[in-house]
């Protein structure tokens, strides 16, 4: 085990008893409270892996000196002897509990998220996969106690979705979907195929933390702002109202079009809210991108050209190309739930990666 320097760990558990007796004194401003309230959320878990780790270790410490000690009583050694695998164990689960805590934090975890999902080569087929996608998703959410609340949508001839885009509420959300980010690829005989020939076709996910005013100031005037008419089902509605926005950010050259409310006050706030996550979206991948160039690229990179992930049909089985993972539960994996499988997989590859880029592993 690589040692973890004291004086860290004594630092922090400083700043968590600092942090508590300032919101316990309430001398403090609401603001401020706020802010640290949030720091001592983040802090308490680390504090109590520091105290599990520490008294692991003065465990161990004890059983390996009661061990050596000369002279010592023989039967109380034999059984400090049979204590200590179970103890090292202990202290390597507290030590590597504690790594995991430590390694940097991607600011943007705790945040909800932009789901985009779009069908790609392979026309209908594509878009009706593009719909199991967007499902799966939905049923993954709902399973986590997240709100799905759809933005735009295009669907597709016959069923599916050329394009729908999503914002997914909850606590914790980009840091369980980020690595969906990238080309899904799918191997079925479609419904329409009278010779029972595999068919292949693909869809793209991007998922982008949702940004907050404070993470993203964008100039109304580099805004190209046109209203119209809503598209596609809407009876009434459609072409009577100029409801649906379009908004161009003309510095990035990023375009946002949300129709789905009846209300251009809705629609704006939601077209903006879209356009601001994707300007932090570019903005993180230009600072991920520098920092990557000094190491090797990790898991979930977010390339959204690269193909990340099969689901084949004929053999029920799903495999993520990034950690060689397959799982023969591909209607499982679709129904929602199990997708936590591959998640927590591409969780810990990537928490390796770290551990490597600090040092720590």
């Amino acid at each position: 085990m690589i040692p973890i320097p004291p004086e860290r760990l004594d630092a922090i558990l400083t700043r968590h008893e600092i942090v508590t007796a300032q919101l316990a004194a309430g001398t403090i401003e609401a603001e401020s409270v706020v802010q640290l309230s949030r720091e001592l959320s983040d802090l308490d878990p680390v504090a109590a892996a520091i105290h599990a780790y520490r008294a692991a270790a003065a465990n161990f410490a004890g059983i390996e000196a009661l061990i050596d000690e000369p002279g010592g009583d023989a039967e109380m050694r034999a059984l400090a002897a049979e204590e200590k695998p179970e103890a090292e164990e202990a202290l390597r689960r507290a030590h590597r509990d504690l790594q995991l805590m430590l390694l940097p934090k991607d600011a943007a975890d705790e945040k909800s998220a932009i789901l985009e999902v779009r069908a790609g080569t392979g026309g209908d087929e594509a878009a009706l996969f593009a719909g199991n996608l967007f499902r799966m998703y939905a049923k993954y959410a709902e399973s986590k106690g997240w709100r799905v609340e759809v933005i735009s949508e295009s669907e597709g001839t016959v069923g599916g979705y050329r394009e729908v885009i999503a914002e997914v509420k909850g606590r914790g959300v980009f840091a369980r979907l980020k690595f969906e980010s990238g080309a899904h690829r799918v191997q079925r005989v479609p419904e329409t195929e009278t010779q029972g020939r595999i068919h292949t076709s693909a869809a793209t996910v991007a998922v982008l933390p949702e940004a907050e005013e404070v993470d993203i100031a964008i100039n109304e005037a580099d805004l190209k702002i046109d209203t119209m008419r809503a598209q596609g089902a809407g009876g009434q509605h459609v072409n009577k109202t100029e409801s649906a926005i379009r908004i161009t950010h003309m510095p990035s050259g990023i375009v946002v079009f949300v129709q789905e409310e009846r209300s251009q006050h809705k629609n704006r706030a939601r077209a903006m809210a879209l356009l601001r996550s994707k300007l932090y979206d570019a903005e993180r991948t230009a600072k991920d991108s520098a920092r990557a160039a000094d190491r090797k690229a990790q898991v979930g990179s977010g390339d959204r050209s690269e193909r990340i992930r099969t689901y084949n049909f004929p053999q029920g089985r799903v495999t993520d190309h990034r950690i060689n993972l397959t799982l023969y539960r591909l209607e499982e994996v679709l129904a929602g739930p199990a997708l936590d499988d591959l998640v927590d997989a591409l969780v810990t590859e990537h928490q390796a990666e770290l551990l490597a880029a600090e040092g720590m592993a």
